[in-house]
């Protein structure tokens, strides 16, 4: 049965052969606007929750602000300055936080040789290498506890301001002079795109131990704390428990969202996912209507057939046919019509994706950094096949239908 199907659809093919090739080219058209503009859209959305999560990985941190409420007989408008024990009080006090580092901040001169710059420096610890992906580049190191504990000297660079520096030595190993002070240069950061930051980004910034920070500059306050919860899903009780913490030590209400500010990075996260959907959805619509638009045509291509065939349909039913062979005959043209230019755009779709996956993304600042790579997924694929099933069985069926509904006595008296 299946062969005879396709020989008749053969047979057609050869006899409208104008018609179908304008067809399977607006069929494959549309497979190709979805395709691509589902796999672009996957690989923007990739790169940009990339850059956000490059400057804050599940982290929320936090600054302190000014009360706006009375409390226990003080009054409002009181400022909140955090210290470093801080971040140990919340530590033992919420078992939901994982990691927790304290963050001073401030602009500084490196010197070497004759070079000299000012780039903003932070004093941390360890646990910021992860929650901020300052991933150290071969042969060199993020800051240990070692460092912390003995107010080691060393300083961890980001690669623009490494480069700026050094030029083409090897930075690691090094010492240069931060306000005339020798420091050791123990790693540079790997390069990453960054599409939020903090007092710029931290491809240009230097890192020291929070302790080193301290005793070099004398500060009493930290500019902030950095907390990563265990479980993202509980950030809205780790921030409850952070304003009752901090609260009961400052005497300002837990529920005064002015005396702490949290910048979230975990909330944002959810946004830029909701966002990418809602991205992916309208691009999705617009290839989606490319599609439909290509299985009007096949409709169209059909109902011409079921006319042009009619005196052939009646003479099938004559002689026996059933009317599920005939209805089952041409669903069988349009979806085969359907999976050839399917096939096809699928094909060039996957030959445009790789070679635009080739093109080198680069160290400056370029289209391709922010634009990413396009990523043909598997649920990109799924969903461009399902709707390409869908409307070659929508195309087929109503002029199946048709031609199913044929009058064998009519049919042989049609011209």
């Amino acid at each position: 049965m299946y062969l005879e199907l396709l020989r008749d659809f053969l047979q057609d093919l050869k006899a409208h052969r104008t018609r179908a090739i304008l067809t399977l080219v607006a069929i494959t058209w549309g497979t190709v606007a979805v395709v691509l503009l589902l796999s672009f859209g996957e690989g923007l959305g990739d790169q940009m929750m990339k850059g956000m999560l490059n400057a804050g990985d599940r982290i929320m941190v936090i600054y302190g602000g000014e009360t706006g409420l009375v409390f226990d007989g003080l009054p409002k408008g009181r400022r909140i300055r955090m210290v470093e024990d801080d971040a140990d009080l919340l530590a033992r006090a919420i078992p939901a936080i994982d990691m927790i580092s304290p963050q001073y901040r401030r602009n500084v001169t490196l010197n070497y040789g004759k070079f000299s710059i000012t780039t903003e420096c932070e004093g941390v610890n360890p646990f910021f290498e992860e929650m901020r992906r300052m991933f150290p580049s071969a042969a060199g190191r993020f800051l240990n506890a070692v460092d912390v504990l003995d107010q080691r000297r060393v300083l961890f660079l980001g690669p623009e301001i490494a480069k700026d520096i050094f030029k083409e030595e090897d930075p690691v190993g090094k010492t240069l002079m931060v306000e005339n002070v020798p420091f050791t240069v123990v790693g540079v950061m790997q390069k990453k795109i960054q599409t939020s930051m903090n007092n710029g980004p931290d491809v240009r910034r230097a890192i020291m131990p929070y302790t080193t920070f301290r005793t070099s500059y004398g500060n009493i306050y930290v500019n902030s704390l950095l907390v990563r919860p265990s479980d993202p899903g509980q950030q809205e009780r780790v921030k409850s428990e952070i304003f009752r913490v901090l609260g009961s030590k400052y005497k300002f209400d837990p529920t005064d969202e002015r005396a702490i500010r949290i910048w979230d990075f975990i909330e944002a996260e959810k946004i830029s996912r909701k966002i990418g959907l809602g991205v992916s959805i309208f691009l999705f619509s617009i290839g989606f209507l490319t599609l439909l638009i290509a299985g009007v045509g096949v409709a169209n291509v059909m109902y011409v057939v079921v006319k042009e065939r009619t005196k052939e349909i009646g003479i099938k039913m004559a002689v026996g046919a059933r009317r599920s062979y005939i209805l089952s005959q041409f669903i069988f043209e349009a979806l085969f019509l359907a999976f050839i230019g399917g096939s096809a755009g699928m094909l060039f779709s996957y030959g445009v994706i790789s070679a635009v996956r080739m093109i080198p993304i680069g160290d400056g600042v370029n289209a391709m950094q922010f634009l990413g790579r396009p990523v043909l997924s598997a649920a990109t694929m799924l969903m461009t096949t399902g709707v390409l099933a869908a409307i070659g069985l929508l195309a087929g069926f109503f002029p199946a239908r048709k031609a199913a509904s044929v009058d064998p006595v009519e049919s042989l008296r049609y011209e």
